[in-house]
């Protein structure tokens, strides 16, 4: 049985394996490059193992929320910081909303 404590780690477990597996997809340059690619598959598989350990007891509304929101903040961030993409008004706005919409859906009244 999964404590409390362990599902919320295997959920940021899976947060990080996420994001790192989809940073090294973005420099396996087209799974061009045979380490970063090897990375990606482990990643997003020990990811998705994580991410279905932890739905044994969180909500997945809550859980999926919380893993791709996450997701899109943190690596929007890498983009921005290491990849130098773009960022704009309209971005950083959107990303808010889609934080917001975690919250929302946290305070819902979905139980934890």
């Amino acid at each position: 049985m999964i404590s409390f404590y362990m599902q919320w780690i295997y959920l940021f477990l899976a947060i990080g394996f996420e994001i790192t597996a989809t940073t090294l997809m973005k420099v396996s340059n087209g799974f061009s490059k045979i380490l970063p690619t090897i990375g990606t598959g482990l990643g997003y598989i020990i990811c998705f193992t994580c991410l279905s350990m932890a739905l044994k007891k969180i909500d997945i509304s809550v859980a999926y929320a919380i893993w791709s929101a996450a997701g899109i903040v943190i690596i929007s961030t890498i983009g921005v910081l290491f990849f130098k993409e773009n960022i704009s008004f309209l971005k950083v706005v959107s990303i808010l909303l889609i934080v917001l919409g975690v919250i929302g859906l946290n305070l819902s009244g979905a139980t934890h």
